[in-house]
Order: structure tokens, then C-alpha cells, then sequence
């Protein structure tokens, strides 16, 4: 955001506590404002349906917007804006209304934040018609994907996992970016796919880990992006391993995971071996106690479990 601010006078942030000295709730907006200034950097009430709006109207003004909601759950406060408007608006204008609009929001259990700040709620989002979504797992990807984002004249819902700020990993310097609706296999494997986002794919990756002790090779996907998505790379890989493994921190019921299975049960059913696994989140509150939370999200061992279901399945 910082290098964004600074390649393009258009773009400004708008959001709770993103000044000085707060930076943001979680911390992804410090010093910003000391070099950009209070009009670049823009502090709002807690009234998630007006931070949408004004970045809409900006939005729509010639501006490049980008929106911080402090967690994801707060996106119901202002689903009438972004399902009504924000998505709609250049369908609904015939493309002559541009909106170059990213919502930031960290979403995600993990850390106690109990049944009101801990949901992962992009399944939601991939059902409205007009949005593009990012979920990155990476700080690779994180940077890539937030630049392209920021320069698409669409809407962008940008999740971030309050768990993975903290993570490190290499960043090149300079200026790159990351196209939508690619994919990145994060690991090669022949025995079974497993197609994982955010957090999930590092616990995919450790499962991997646990599955290659025991002979089996696991490929992972890592989409990037949820909304294009690159059914293209999920295909092939199943085409290889013959058995699909989906996780995504949602709740089970009507989720991504469910999207992802039902497109390759269509489009390359012949190639399925056995059939597809779904991890995913219970389909309950978010327990705030720390061990009732860790058994209703997905873990390393369901997805190695997972695995071999799909694998050792006659």
C-alpha cells in the first residue's frame, strides 16, 4: 500500500484507526500516515456501511480506494453496499461506470476471536456476481496480488488471515505483480491434489510433509484467487493424482470447497478415482475457547486423513 500510494497520487486508504499512532488494528498501515499525510490516509467512524460508501462514491469520482473493514464478520454491516452497489454498478451502467475499489478484510479463526470475529466468510463473497477475491497465503503473493489489485478498475475483496501476519517469506524488491485467476502449486505430487487457500495452505503443506513419511505424494494449489479462479491447474493436476482434496477454512455446508468439488465432479469426473474430500470448518459458531476452536477448524491432521481416504478408497 505504501509503494501504491506513492506510484499513484489517486489512491488513498480509508478505515478505522489507520493514522498514527494506531496504524490499524492490526498494524498494516504504521508510519503511512506520517508520509502521506492525513489526506491520503483517512480515519473513519465504526460505521462499516459509510467506509463502503464513501470508497464507492470515490471510487466512482476517479479515485482508487482502498478500504480496511477491522475484521471480516463486519462485512454484514455494509452487505447492502457492496452486494447492491459496489458489484453492480458497472453491470447495471452498461460499463461506462469504472470501480477501482479494494475492500481489505482479515477474516479467519485461530486466535480466540470467538463467534463474532473469526469467520471466513469469502464464500459468501464469491456468490455476488461483479467481485473479485484475493486470499493469499503468502507474503510473496500477499504483495503481487495487493498491487494488482489496487490498479483493476473492478472491485476486489482482499482477505487477509489475521493468523498469517506474523509469517515471513521472501519478497523481491521492487515492483511486481501477480495476475488474477492463476494458481500456484505450492508443492509437486502424483498421488492425490490438494486444493487449499490462506491459511489452509500451509496447513496443506504440513500435511504433505506428514504424507511424504508415509510414500504418499501430495501436490498442493494454492489459487491465489478465489474469484477468477484457475480451474485450469486444479484440472490437470487431477487429471495426474486421480483424487481431489479441497480444504477451506469456511463452514462446510454451501461453501468453496463444495464450488471447487462440484466443478471438478463435471468437468473431469472419468479421471476420479474415488471420491472427493471436502475439510472444512464444522458447521457451528466458532467456539471462543481455545480447544473447542481448534476442533471445529480444520486441522493438519483431518486434511492427512482426508488423504488417505481418498487414496486407499475401493
Amino acid at each position: 500500500m505504501f509503494e501504491e500510494l506513492g506510484r499513484d497520487p489517486n489512491v488513498f486508504l480509508i478505515g478505522e484507526d489507520l493514522r498514527d499512532p494506531w496504524g490499524g488494528a492490526y498494524k498494516t498501515t504504521v508510519n503511512v500516515s506520517a508520509v502521506y499525510g492525513n489526506d491520503r490516509v483517512i480515519n473513519t467512524p465504526i460505521a462499516e456501511e459509510s467506509i463502503i460508501g464513501a470508497a464507492l462514491g470515490a471510487a466512482l469520482a476517479g479515485l482508487r480506494p482502498v478500504a480496511e473493514l477491522q475484521y471480516l464478520d463486519f462485512v454484514m454491516r455494509a452487505m447492502d453496499a457492496v452486494v447492491n452497489q459496489v458489484a453492480k454498478v458497472r453491470y447495471m451502467s452498461g460499463g461506462q461506470a469504472k470501480v477501482p475499489l479494494v475492500i481489505r478484510a482479515q477474516g479467519g479463526g485461530g486466535k480466540s476471536s470467538a463467534a463474532q470475529h473469526g469467520n471466513s466468510l469469502e464464500s459468501w463473497l464469491c456468490h455476488v456476481p461483479g467481485l473479485f477475491i484475493a486470499h493469499p497465503s503468502t507474503p510473496y503473493d500477499a504483495k503481487g496480488l495487493l498491487k494488482t489489485a489496487i490498479r483493476l478498475d473492478d472491485p476486489v475483496f482482499f482477505i487477509e488471515h489475521k493468523m498469517l501476519y506474523m509469517n515471513k517469506g521472501y519478497v523481491p524488491d521492487g515492483d511486481y505483480t501477480l495476475p488474477f485467476g492463476v494458481a500456484d502449486i505450492k508443492r509437486r505430487g502424483t498421488d492425490v491434489t490438494i486444493v487449499a487457500n490462506s491459511r489452509m495452505v500451509l496447513y496443506a503443506l504440513e500435511a504433505a510433509e506428514l504424507l511424504a513419511a508415509e510414500g504418499i505424494s501430495a501436490e498442493v494449489i494454492d489459487p491465489r484467487t478465489l474469484v477468477p479462479l484457475d480451474e485450469a491447474t486444479i484440472l490437470e493436476s487431477v487429471a495426474k493424482t486421480n483424487r481431489l482434496v479441497v480444504v477451506n477454512e469456511g463452514v462446510e455446508r454451501c461453501g468453496w470447497a463444495a464450488e471447487v468439488a462440484a466443478m471438478v465432479q463435471k468437468r473431469a469426473f472419468s479421471d476420479l478415482d474415488a471420491p472427493i474430500e471436502r475439510v472444512c470448518t464444522r458447521n457451528v459458531p466458532l467456539p471462543f475457547q481455545p480447544d473447542l476452536e481448534n476442533y471445529v477448524l480444520p486441522s493438519v491432521p483431518d486434511i492427512v486423513t482426508a488423504a488417505k481416504t481418498a487414496l486407499y478408497f475401493n
